[in-house]
């Protein structure tokens, strides 16, 4: 509740300078399906990215989700991967802040797709 609250009020104070901001909330632990030793579900794999601001295409979940059944577990425990968040970055570098030469950002690495996440 604090974190969305959070959210609300700097997107309202900001209001139409919005249109200038793109947030981006990641978090580097990823999830566990179920409950952990340390009675958390930190320290798994896949986890959740929020993109926020008046250039997103918002209230969209972008993921090639299945569910939580173990068979489609990460080594069957944890949250899967189903979006590279250096794709997620990537688009927004170009289209939200006009980078050119994304090999500088993340070299070697030539995404595998773009999530569709900003308006054209």
């Amino acid at each position: 509740q604090d974190f969305s609250k959070s959210i609300a009020a700097f997107v309202d104070d900001l209001g139409q300078k919005m249109d200038d901001v793109c947030l981006v909330t990641l978090t580097e632990f990823g999830r566990t399906a179920k409950e952990n030793g340390n009675g958390g579900t930190d320290h798994g794999h896949g986890s959740v990215m929020l993109v926020l601001g008046n250039s997103v295409r918002g209230k969209q979940v972008v993921s090639h989700w299945k569910s939580l059944a173990v068979e489609n577990l990460f080594e069957g425990r944890d949250v899967p991967v189903t979006t590279d968040f250096r794709d997620v970055w990537r688009e927004l570098l170009s289209k939200h802040l006009s980078v050119k030469n994304l090999d500088l950002v993340f070299p070697g690495f030539q995404g595998s797709t773009t999530p569709g996440l900003f308006k054209a």
